[in-house]
């Protein structure tokens, strides 16, 4: 007997937040869109790297769409945080109004 198990993700506002490597899918992958980021840059602060440069997307998560064309907009900004607040914006007007 197979039974489906549903993975438990780190969340940021409510929505799941998947990371490989320096890239992140903030959104759940079911919904009509997702945000992807990517770290193009990071910094040392101390003793640690953080991430400076990051690419923002806004992209359809249907899979009958061209993949150039899943691309709704795209920004680039400085540090994860903010990037991740313009995410969650875009990602919620998205999700309530459509694009």
């Amino acid at each position: 007997m197979s039974e489906t198990k549903e993975m438990n993700f780190p969340t940021y506002k409510g929505k799941p937040l998947v990371r490989s490597g320096d890239v992140l899918y903030y959104g759940d992958m079911k919904d009509p869109y997702v945000c992807r980021l990517e770290i193009k840059s990071k910094k040392k602060v101390q003793n640690m790297e953080i991430a400076d440069k990051v690419f923002i997307q806004l992209m359809s998560t249907d899979p009958t769409v061209h993949t150039r064309k899943q691309i709704i907009k795209s920004s680039e900004k400085n540090g994860l945080y903010l990037a991740l607040d313009i995410a969650d914006a875009w990602l919620s007007r998205a999700l309530t109004e459509g694009v």
